[in-house]
């Protein structure tokens, strides 16, 4: 008989150019086989597969036999077939009525009140900050927009929440629309003398309904308010060394 096809489950990574063999290696080394590769101008997009795990059979239909085994078992012996009751010695009595007593179902009532509620899910990622990833708090610090460790930070955290102190540094109108900006935010207070951190970026926002704000603050904002950022990470872009995020939550500091 012509055994069963392998069934996949699949997953879609993108990646920075240039790290795609550093991606494809950290999902090889969970199980995953790469697929497909398309690249494009800034990222690349890698499918990879992996076989899905299933119960075999073999161990199915062991348990199925042993279960009927014992059926039959109780069964012929309540039956006579084995020999009448009287026959048997005590430790060949004690073992039948022992497995019929197992055999049997059992109904108990339960109340309500006694059913476990269903726990909430605990897959949760945590926040990045400075105190709590080593990695960040050194992103924080550098003095240079082009290292090479930005682009593998987003890489890694695409689609992460990260929270830190910032300051708006520059702020232009998005190509020709008059309500949408770029802003580039630096990390700290802001400073007209130096800047740490790398050239972050809200690309494409509106500075009211975007930015998500928490608090009262004035009226407007611009080069060299401070502000509270938490944003989701989307991605390095290493032509013009900005770092892409998604305002999530902003607060006037």
């Amino acid at each position: 008989m012509t055994g069963e096809q392998p069934k996949y489950e699949r997953r879609t990574v993108k990646s920075v150019r240039g790290l795609e063999s550093r991606t494809q290696t950290r999902w090889e080394q969970d199980g995953w086989e790469l697929v497909t590769m398309t690249q494009g101008r800034l990222q690349s997009q890698l499918e990879f597969r992996r076989p899905n795990k299933r119960v075999g059979r073999p161990v199915l239909i062991a348990a199925g036999a042993g279960a009927a085994a014992l059926v039959v078992v109780i069964v012929l012996g309540a039956t006579g077939v084995f020999g009448s009751d009287e026959d048997a010695p005590a430790e060949a009595k004690a073992a039948t009525t022992s497995a019929a007593s197992a055999a049997a179902p059992t109904t108990t009532a339960v109340r309500p009140s006694e059913v476990a509620a269903p726990s909430p899910t605990t897959d949760v990622q945590e926040v990045i900050t400075a105190e709590n990833s080593p990695q960040f708090a050194a992103l924080l610090q550098l003095t240079d927009t082009c290292d090479a460790s930005l682009a593998a930070f987003a890489d890694g955290n695409e689609g992460r929440i990260v929270r830190f102190d910032g300051s708006i540094g520059a702020m232009a109108p998005h190509g020709s629309a008059k309500t949408r900006y770029d802003i580039l935010i630096g990390a700290g207070d802001f400073s007209e003398t130096s800047a740490l951190g790398p050239a972050f970026q809200f690309n494409d926002v509106n500075t009211t309904y975007d930015m998500h704000y928490k608090n009262e603050g004035p009226g407007r904002i611009g080069v060299g308010t401070n502000l509270g950022i938490s944003a989701e990470v989307e991605d390095y872009n290493a032509d013009q060394c900005l770092f892409h995020l998604k305002p999530v939550a902003t607060s006037f500091r």
